[in-house]
């Protein structure tokens, strides 16, 4: 059974800083893309971040210069780095995989449970 769980969330004041952390366990074979999303209360969820495999990252506009995603393929983890936090990056953020468990050679997508970051003005 493979599972994503995110850590680290919280409540900060604008200006702090936070760190995520996902971990991916289960009977994994190798994971491909790594990605943080978020959700507002109202609002569709949205992509905040991307790395590959090779370490190639991507990042929505509204996080460049403050966020900062990373992985470790030997721990099956990604984490978030997040600086200069505005009361509207206060949201639940999930983290999202696209593996492929030793029981199959298909890749699935995986979602974490979220975890809550509020940003307080």
């Amino acid at each position: 059974q493979v599972q994503l769980v995110e850590s680290g969330g919280g409540l900060v004041q604008a200006g702090g800083s936070l760190r995520l952390s996902c971990v991916a366990s289960g009977s994994i074979f190798s994971i491909n893309v790594m990605s943080w999303y978020r959700q507002a209360p109202g609002k569709q969820r949205e992509l905040v971040a991307i790395i590959t495999r090779s370490n190639t990252t991507n990042y929505a506009e509204f996080v460049q210069g403050r966020f900062t995603i990373a992985r470790d393929n030997h721990k099956n983890m990604v984490y978030l780095q997040m600086n200069s936090l505005k009361p509207e990056d206060t949201a639940v953020y999930y983290c999202y995989a696209v593996l492929r468990p030793h029981t199959t050679p298909n890749e699935y997508q995986y979602w974490g449970q979220g975890t809550q970051v509020t940003v307080s003005s």
